[in-house]
């Protein structure tokens, strides 16, 4: 489809055309107009062809002669019409094929003396498009079909002069000042050419960007209207593309509040005045596609807002970014072939809360300071291995201005943080932990964004990704904006990004940051700084319905992916299906999992009691029972844990150095052994004395052989090796996790003893005996109520075994259950429990 020419609107602003009017009179008028224009033509360049002209004349002279009557005057008038027409015609006919034989001359506004437009762009344009305001530059830019020709005009500020070339034809535009350049080419249909462009001692040959028809479709934009494009990354940003067989870059972006929208890089040294985008009517995208340009260019757009200040932002869907504090946009291309394809077969053959499930939470920059990604991938997934977790938490991911947020205030939230490597980078370690068996969560932060000024806050000079009401917009705690969930574009913005990482990279799970501060409207405010929903309540319903969309999204279309909620409220239902209400009538948030944020603040306060204290506060480790089967939870020891002056995980337990390393042996026996999922942060596997730093990582040091206690750290480091094989091992231990059946108590009210004793059960009923003991001595002969099914028990882990650092104290022989009734059950066996410790038994 040729785009339609502004014929109409330029042939009245320029006054090179006829007038038109609804009289035979005025025919006649412009007849004689058309007649006299074309004779002058002709005196001009044809000095041969004066006959007709002068045959006219005397025709005329004839005619007022005879004019005596009225009848006679009439029919010489119509005479005089009849031969003016034709004598004009017969013009423009020689005027054509003159200049079919002359072609290579270009044609300037000065030179167009036949009946067309003048192709210099108008002033009205001209003005637009010097001030980025243009919303369709396509419709006055390149080649349109005029009456007289096809006029070609170029917008190339600081140009020389612009050659059009086609496959036979040469022409020089004429310079029409100001960077505008125009020709007149005769009447054909519009030809395919490229444009000769001269600067001061260089010469560029390119197409003209403004030739090409809009590289979206239609149902492209429908769905982004209607916030339903689920893949939104494949149409918006920048994309390396062949559009009608040339190749080069389409740039598309989201700016309904734009009074124009330019692209600005390198390949333009940062001026996007030659660069004008085009509005894609009522989406608020605006699109070019720019020939010639591909991978690795950078670029930003140059956006006009409202009030005709302009702005210049980084591509909210750009896949690539520069290395901060850098700021640009990269165009990118993936060429990362992927060898996983058994671990994505089978990752969803067993539901995730049915499965093992054990997170090494990791902060990729510092886990190992100054590795890539392709160095981590050499490193890192034989390390999850050896130790037996089956899956990483990787943060940070998505690209941050500043390193020490971690990665939770967010710039460029679908492109991978340049600071380790290229997307490719990254795809390439996600590839080779999955071919190791280890599946990867990631930080992904919807809750909100930093306020930088080239990244998405009132992007396009109006709140636009954040809520127009600055109660809502502004979070109180830290110095960010909300998103508006409210905004279906937004809406389709975070639900397609969460689609992204699963689909482009691979990824197997999102922890999701901050859930609580989306859910309430008054979360971390004061009265008065807030505003109820339409039914007067505190739920901020359009954050709801945007989590049940991701969450139902993510899952039909990824299977064997899982989400993550850290919530920290009662909210009901976080991990219940969308489609299932509750009690509050709500549905579901529908993820698969949530952080169990009070078990880990009431089990650590307990472990930061002294032992002899411990029997005062025994309902801090026995409370998590009561609401255990509310959702489906992971029990998570975190960054946040171990940081701000918080201490470390074993500096957190009372006593010395070696009750110290036994409280947290034992409190990590405890965790994996009780209902949920685990997740510990990097530093913790080998009990590291001081808290985590982004800038420095963790103590690597301490496990050194020249090190004098790096014994000391070996041991809780082979312990949780053989926590996690142990757990793995044993399906009492996950399969029934979120069932209540699995799970019985044998003793919860010991607490002069500072004893915890539980069963747990597979599908299959078969059971796990655990014991923890958080008193420093050793207790013997202590006898527990069990099953009277289970012939014999015997000793699966003991965390005070001397290889972990302990005193060694365990039960080396099997235990046979004697006929007396203990703890409410018809049989008991009797044990030594090692001091601070935690022991599994199972059926022998």
């Amino acid at each position: 489809m040729t785009p339609r020419p502004p014929s109409d609107d330029s042939t009245q602003k320029n006054g090179d055309g006829p007038q038109r009017t609804g009289t035979a009179g005025k025919k006649a008028t412009a007849d004689k107009a058309v007649a006299k224009k074309a004779a002058a033509a002709k005196k001009a360049t044809a000095p041969a062809k004066k006959a007709p002209a002068k045959k006219a004349v005397a025709e005329k002279a004839a005619t007022k002669k005879a004019n005596t009557k009225k009848a006679v005057a009439k029919k010489a008038v119509a005479k005089k019409a009849v031969a003016k027409k034709a004598v004009a015609k017969k013009a423009v006919a020689k005027k054509t094929t003159a200049r079919k034989t002359a072609v290579v001359k270009a044609t300037t506004p000065e030179e167009a003396l036949s009946p067309a437009v003048s192709p210099a762009v108008h002033a009205s344009d001209r003005a637009r498009l010097i001030d980025g305001t243009h919303h369709d530059p396509h419709a006055v830019l390149g080649a349109h079909p005029v009456p007289g020709g096809v006029a070609v005009r170029v917008f190339r500020p600081y140009a020389q002069s612009v050659t059009l070339v086609t496959d036979d034809l040469r022409t020089e535009l004429h310079d029409d000042g100001g960077g505008f350049f125009s020709v007149l080419l005769p009447p054909t249909d519009v030809p395919a050419y490229r444009l000769l462009v001269s600067y001061e001692g260089a010469t560029q040959e390119t197409e003209d960007a403004y030739r090409f028809l809009p590289a979206l479709g239609e149902l492209d934009l429908h769905l982004i209207g209607e916030g339903r494009h689920e893949q939104l990354w494949q149409v918006l940003g920048a994309h390396p593309m062949t559009h009608q067989g040339v190749t080069g870059t389409r740039f598309a972006v989201w700016a309904p509040n734009a009074r124009g929208v330019r692209v600005a890089g390198g390949f333009n040294h940062w001026d996007g005045s030659g660069h004008a985008m085009r509005s894609l009517g009522s989406s608020g995208v605006w699109e070019l596609f720019v020939p010639g340009i591909g991978e690795g260019e950078l670029y930003k757009f140059e956006i006009t807002r409202p009030d005709g200040s302009r702005t210049l932002r980084a591509d909210p869907l750009a896949r690539r970014t520069e290395v901060p504090p850098h700021t640009s946009s990269v165009v990118h291309v993936s060429r990362h072939e992927w060898h996983d394809e058994e671990w994505l077969a089978h990752r969803g053959d067993t539901p995730v809360h049915e499965a093992p499930f054990s997170v090494y939470e990791v902060h990729l920059p510092s886990w190992r300071p100054g590795l890539t990604y392709r160095r981590l991938a050499e490193q890192l997934p034989g390390y999850v291995k050896e130790l037996g977790f089956t899956h990483v938490e990787l943060m940070p991911i998505a690209e941050h201005p500043f390193g020490g947020s971690w990665g939770y205030q967010v710039t460029g939230f679908y492109a991978p943080t340049a600071r380790l490597g290229t997307p490719d980078d990254f795809k390439y370690l996600v590839d080779a932990l999955h071919q190791a068996g280890i599946g990867v969560l990631m930080d992904w932060v919807p809750a909100h964004f930093p306020r930088d000024e080239w990244a998405l806050a009132e992007f396009d000079g109006r709140p636009l990704y954040e809520p127009a009401d600055p109660l809502r917009a502004a979070h109180p705690d830290w110095g960010t904006l909300e998103f508006d969930y409210g905004r279906r574009e937004v809406r389709n913005f975070l639900v397609a990004n969460a689609v992204y990482w699963c689909e482009e990279f691979h990824i197997d799970g999102l922890r999701v940051d901050a859930v609580a501060s989306m859910l309430y409207l008054d979360y971390s405010r004061e009265y008065g700084q807030w505003r109820p929903n339409q039914h007067g309540g505190r739920e901020n319903l359009d954050a709801v319905a945007f989590l049940q969309e991701m969450n139902a999204t993510v899952y039909r279309r990824n299977p064997g992916v899982v989400t993550v909620a850290e919530e920290s409220t009662a909210w009901d239902g976080v991990t219940r299906a969308t489609h299932h209400p509750g009690p509050s009538g709500f549905g579901g948030l529908g993820f698969g999992l949530k952080w169990n944020m009070g078990w880990m603040h009431d089990s650590l306060q307990y472990m930061a009691h002294e032992p002899v204290h411990r029997s005062y506060h025994h309902d801090e480790m026995t409370f998590s029972m009561v609401y255990a089967y509310s959702e489906n939870y992971v029990l998570p020891i975190s960054h946040d844990e171990v940081v701000h002056g918080k201490r470390s995980l074993v500096s957190k337990m009372p006593g010395d150095w070696w009750q110290q390393r036994a409280n947290l042996r034992a409190y990590l026996g405890f965790m994996w052994s009780h209902p949920g999922k685990q997740l510990l942060f990097m530093g913790q596997e080998f009990a590291q004395g001081s808290e985590w730093s982004e800038a420095r990582g963790p103590d690597w040091w301490l496990l050194d052989p020249g090190y004098g206690a790096s014994a000391d750290h070996r041991g809780v480091l082979d312990l949780v090796r053989e926590l996690n094989t142990v757990y793995r091992g044993t399906p009492a231990l996950w399969q029934r996790d979120t069932e209540p059946s699995g799970f019985q108590w044998v003793t919860g009210d010991s607490a002069d003893d500072n004893v915890l004793a539980f069963l747990r059960f597979d599908a299959d009923g078969t059971p796990l005996l655990a014991v923890s003991h958080f008193s420093p001595v050793v207790r013997h002969d202590y006898r527990l109520g069990v099953p009277d099914d289970v012939p014999a028990w015997h000793e699966v882990l003991n965390t005070d075994l001397a290889r972990y650092g302990g005193s060694d104290v365990h039960n080396p022989d099997p235990l046979k259950p004697e006929p007396t009734p203990w703890h409410g059950r018809p049989a008991s066996i009797r044990l030594t429990l090692p001091p601070l410790s935690t022991v599994w038994l199972r059926p022998a």
